[in-house]
C-alpha cells in the first residue's frame, strides 16, 4: 500500500507534466489559422508561439523561490491554477495580444511545473525507483503531446477559429490536476531543510520506507549547509556548485538545440513545406505524438536498468543519423515529402529514449538538497531560453534558408552533444541524492560517513 501511495504522489505531481507537454504542442494545429485569421506577418506569428516560452523562461527562473519558500505542494498549486487561467483566457481571446497574455501565463506555469515537479517526485523517491519515477514527468510530457495533436487532428482545421476548441479544451485537465494536487504531502526533504518539520518528514519517509526512516532523516540532516538557514542564491553560484552548474546548463542547451521544440511547435508547418498537405500533415503530427510516448515508454524500462548514460549515447547517435538525413532530404531534389516525416518519427524516437526520458531526472539529481530549488531553475530555464530563441525564429529562419541548412546546424549540435556525453556526463543510476553530492564533491567527507552508502 504504501509503494502504491509513492506512485500516485508520483503521477499527480506529474500531471503537471501533461499539461506542460499539451499546452507546448496544441498550438501547432491552430498557429496556421491564427495568422490567416487576424493577418499577422510571419514574425508576429513566431511571437505569438513564443510568447508561451517566453513565460516558461520566467516561470523557470523565478519557479524555484516559491518552491524554496512556500515548499514543493503549494507551488504545484499555483502552477495548476495558472493552466487553468491560461486554458480559459485562450479559448477566448477576442484579438492576438490577449491570446499572447493567456499563453505567456501558460507558459509560466510550464516553465515553473519543469522545476518543481520533476525535484518533488526526486525528492520522495527512494534511490532504485527515483530514475523511473521522475521519469514519469516526462512520460506525461509526451502523452500530453500526442492527446494534443490526436485532439486537434479531431476538431480540425476546416473552421477558422477551431483554434479556440483546441486551445480551450486544456480546461479539462487543468481542473482534474488541480484538483489531485491537493491530495499529495510535502517533500520531506524540503521539510527539513528549508523548515527543520523534523516529524512531519520522519511520517514521510517512513511511508517511503520504513526501514530506512532513521538513516534517510540522518542523511538528509548531514547534507543541510546552512541548518536552520535558507542558502542563499549568492553561494549557488559559488564554485563550490560549478560541476553541477556547468552540468545542467549543457545538458538543457544541448535538449533544446537539437531542434526538438521547433518541430514539436511547427511539425504541420514542417511537413507542408515538404510537400504534404494540410489534412497529411496534421495526421503525420499525430504519428510524432505517437512515436514519442512510444519510446519514452522505453525509455522508461532502460532508465532503470542501463542508466542515463546509455541512453544519451543511443540518442546522440539517432540524432545525427536523423538530423543529418533530414538535411540531405531537404537539399535533394530526388527525394519526395514523404521521407521527411519518416526521419521525423525517427529523430523523435531518439529523443524520446534520451534526453527526453533523462533531462529532468538528471537535472533534478545533481544539485544537493539545499540549493536543489536553484539548480531545478537553472537547467530548467536554460532550456527554455534556448526553446523560445529557436521557437520564436523559426517560421521567419525557414522562410529565408529553408529546411536544409537549418537541420544541418542541428545535426552539428547533436555531435558537441555527443562529446559532451562521452567526457563529462557521470552515471547517476541508484545513487541517493545525499551520496550523488559526495560523488560530485560538493559536500562535507562527515556527509560520506553518516550516507554510508544506504540506498535511501
Amino acid at each position: 500500500m504504501k509503494k502504491h501511495k509513492i506512485f500516485i504522489w508520483a503521477i499527480t505531481s506529474a500531471l503537471g507534466g501533461f499539461l506542460f507537454g499539451f499546452d507546448v504542442a496544441v498550438i501547432s494545429g491552430g498557429e496556421q489559422n491564427i495568422q490567416l485569421m487576424w493577418g499577422l506577418s510571419d514574425i508576429m506569428i513566431g511571437q505569438t508561439v513564443a510568447m508561451a516560452l517566453y513565460g516558461t523562461i520566467m516561470g523557470a527562473l523565478f519557479g524555484g523561490i516559491p518552491a524554496q519558500k512556500f515548499g514543493r505542494r503549494l507551488s504545484l498549486i499555483w502552477i495548476a491554477a495558472l493552466f487553468l487561467v491560461s486554458a480559459a483566457g485562450s479559448a477566448f481571446a477576442p484579438e492576438v495580444y490577449t491570446l499572447m497574455i493567456a499563453r505567456f501565463i501558460g507558459g509560466l506555469s510550464i516553465g515553473a511545473s519543469s522545476v518543481v515537479a520533476p525535484m518533488y517526485i526526486s525528492e520522495i523517491a527512494p534511490a532504485e525507483k527515483r530514475g523511473k519515477l521522475t521519469a514519469l514527468f516526462q512520460f506525461n510530457i509526451v502523452l500530453g503531446i500526442m492527446i494534443a495533436y490526436f485532439s486537434n487532428f479531431l476538431i480540425g482545421t476546416e473552421d477558422v477559429e477551431s483554434w479556440r476548441w483546441m486551445l480551450g479544451i486544456e480546461v479539462i485537465p487543468a481542473l482534474l490536476f488541480l484538483g489531485l494536487v491537493f491530495t499529495i504531502p510535502e517533500s520531506p526533504r524540503w521539510l527539513v531543510v528549508a523548515k527543520g518539520r523534523i516529524e512531519e518528514a520522519k511520517a514521510i519517509l517512513n511511508i517511503i520506507d520504513p526501514e530506512k526512516t532513521e538513516s534517510s532523516l540522518a542523511a538528509i540532516q548531514a547534507s543541510d549547509l546552512n541548518p536552520g538557514k535558507t542558502t542563499p542564491l549568492r553561494e549557488f553560484f559559488s564554485r563550490r556548485f560549478k560541476f553541477p552548474i556547468i552540468l545542467a546548463f549543457l545538458f538543457a542547451f544541448f535538449n533544446q538545440l537539437s531542434g526538438i521544440n521547433a518541430i514539436i511547435y511547427f511539425a504541420p508547418r514542417i511537413f507542408e513545406s515538404a510537400g504534404l498537405g494540410a489534412e497529411a500533415a496534421l495526421l503525420s503530427s499525430v504519428g510524432v505524438g505517437v512515436v514519442n510516448l512510444i519510446f519514452t515508454m522505453l525509455g522508461l524500462l532502460l532508465i532503470v536498468k542501463y542508466g542515463r548514460r546509455f541512453l544519451m549515447y543511443i540518442c546522440s547517435f539517432g540524432y545525427l543519423i536523423s538530423l543529418s538525413s533530414i538535411s540531405y532530404a531537404f537539399f535533394s531534389e530526388n527525394l519526395s515529402g514523404s521521407v521527411i516525416p519518416i526521419l521525423t518519427f525517427v529523430f523523435i524516437a531518439s529523443h524520446a529514449i534520451g534526453q527526453g526520458a533523462v533531462i529532468w531526472v538528471f537535472i533534478s539529481e545533481i544539485f544537493p538538497n539545499s540549493v536543489r530549488s536553484f539548480g531545478n531553475s537553472l537547467g530548467s530555464s536554460t532550456h527554455w531560453i534556448f526553446a523560445a530563441l529557436i521557437a520564436g525564429n523559426f517560421v521567419y529562419i525557414e522562410s529565408v534558408f529553408g529546411g536544409g541548412p537549418i537541420f544541418a546546424f542541428f545535426a552539428f549540435m547533436m555531435f558537441l552533444q555527443l562529446l559532451f556525453v562521452w567526457k563529462l556526463m557521470p552515471e547517476t543510476k541508484n545513487i541517493t541524492l545525499e551520496e550523488m553530492e559526495v560523488k560530485l564533491g560538493i559536500n562535507v567527507k562527515e556527509l560520506d560517513k553518516v550516507v554510508n552508502h544506504e540506498q535511501i
